[in-house]
């Protein structure tokens, strides 16, 4: 009898862009460990803009956990030198957040190394990459 949870090719879709994005938790958890970044660390790397500080509970929103939580990762990124906290000039109690010029250099290193899509993706040819880029931009539309 045929899997009835995989019948509709949306669950089937859904499926295979799991199989295709578990292991990258692995690649991003390995890249994290190379530079003694946690993984929540490189999250907030990765999450900050280099234009625009960032106040820290729009961090918080972004990386999905609590303003105590961001507080603990960004004292261990601006130990590191790799953030500075700044008041912001609106309202002095709000702390907004800014890569230092190590912290930039970082992001870029990082931001190479996880935006490589995985070999499954690369292998496809030009066409299909193209096509499912087309097909992943209609479902957020």
């Amino acid at each position: 009898m045929a899997n009835t949870a995989l019948s509709s090719p949306a669950a089937e879709a859904w499926a295979l862009v799991q199989r295709l994005v578990g292991p990258q938790r692995k690649r991003f958890m390995a890249l994290a460990a190379e530079y003694d970044l946690s993984p929540p660390q490189l999250g907030a790397l990765k999450a900050l803009d280099p234009a625009r500080p960032v106040a820290m509970s729009e961090l918080a929103g972004i990386l999905g956990c609590d303003n105590s939580t961001v507080t603990g990762i960004v004292d261990r990124l601006e130990y590191r030198g790799l953030v500075e906290r700044r008041p912001a000039d609106h309202d002095r109690r709000v702390k907004l957040l800014a890569l230092t010029e190590e912290g930039q250099e970082l992001r870029e290193a990082l931001g190479e190394r996880l935006h490589a899509p995985p070999h499954e993706l690369a292998s496809l040819s030009l066409e299909d990459q193209r096509a499912l880029r087309d097909i992943l931009r209609r479902a957020f539309e």
